[in-house]
């Protein structure tokens, strides 16, 4: 497959707005994220339907296919933002104009729900998107570590050769090692989805990172398991557990559950590569911008060292 690369953000840009996913409940923070772009030196265009509600998923498929290839197909347009996660995304896979988004290729930000349209995006055109903060979840007020990552990720073709993991999230060693490979993956429940269809990229060579909230370790154990049993996990070359938070169930006993499905599944499911936990990466506040589709080496030690840098660019000058 032939990679491609998007041009970077530069001052003066103009940056598209849709919501693939659900809406958003709160419009005032569309307009402080709008707001924050533009102080930053962007122009910002909305989507015509941005944040429409329709409970029709007819209609609302159409209105997101309207304003996902109008972005594409608009010159002026050097970057797509997504509203926020939910739902809804996965509809659209089988409806994409994919030879728009190769003939057009620009830069895609979003995470979560998003993890589908990036996920089917890579499959179907090589074009690397960006899992990273959204208008509503994070850009409303984003953290100093979210838009360090976010613009330097965007803007610097250096900025990914070094990704560093934020203070509060400790890095855990679960298997040390070494290893190149595609970085792909996202939210663990949307991306076991997909599996069976042909807009799941092929997870061989890849280095696999997931994350999830308010999943109970069974399901975590379940989602897992569905990976491991059709084969996927087996040919990664390197996984990244990131957060995986859960409000109804934030105990101990919860949280030792869940290590210990991680550590059973790097010892049952995976050949020999690393395997790290806390990665700062899922619905937190200091998320770091990580590119799907990009090559990435991954450095990680017994004492927790770990290092991630691309190696080849992500983004154009």
């Amino acid at each position: 497959m032939k990679i491609l690369t998007p041009k970077a953000l530069h001052k003066g840009d103009t940056i598209g707005l849709i919501s693939p996913s659900s809406h958003c409940a709160y419009p005032d923070k569309i307009n402080q994220a709008v707001g924050y772009l533009e102080n930053n030196g962007y122009r910002v265009k909305p989507s015509r339907h941005l944040n429409c509600i329709d409970t029709d998923p007819a209609i609302a498929d159409q209105q997101k296919l309207h304003d996902l290839h109008e972005m594409f197909l608009d010159p002026k347009i050097k970057a797509i933002i997504c509203l926020r996660g939910g739902a809804g995304a996965s509809r659209l896979l089988k409806k994409i104009n994919y030879d728009i988004i190769t003939a057009n290729p620009k830069i895609v930000v979003g995470y979560s729900d998003i993890t589908a349209l990036s996920l089917a995006i890579f499959a179907k055109t090589g074009l690397i998107t960006f899992s990273g903060p959204m208008l509503a979840t994070e850009l409303y007020k984003p953290t100093p570590y979210t838009e360090e990552h976010f613009w330097g990720m965007l803007t610097s073709p250096a900025y990914s050769l070094s990704l560093q993991n934020h203070p509060e999230h400790p890095i855990t060693c679960v298997r040390s090692g070494v290893a190149e490979g595609i970085l792909l993956g996202g939210n663990l429940s949307v991306l076991s989805s997909m599996i069976g269809t042909p807009y799941l990229p092929s997870l061989n060579d890849s280095l696999l990172f997931l994350e999830d909230i308010n999943e109970p370790a069974y399901r975590i154990d379940r989602m897992l398991s569905h990976l491991d049993n059709a084969g996927l996990l087996a040919h990664c070359k390197g996984v990244l557990f990131g957060q995986f938070g859960n409000e109804a169930e934030n105990t101990t006993v919860e949280n030792i559950r869940q290590q210990n499905i991680f550590n059973y599944y790097s010892k049952e499911a995976h050949i020999d590569g690393p395997i790290v936990r806390g990665l700062s990466y899922g619905h937190i506040r200091n998320l770091m911008t990580i590119p799907i589709g990009g090559r990435f080496k991954m450095k990680l030690s017994e004492e927790g060292n770990f290092l991630l840098g691309a190696l080849n660019p992500v983004i154009d000058a």
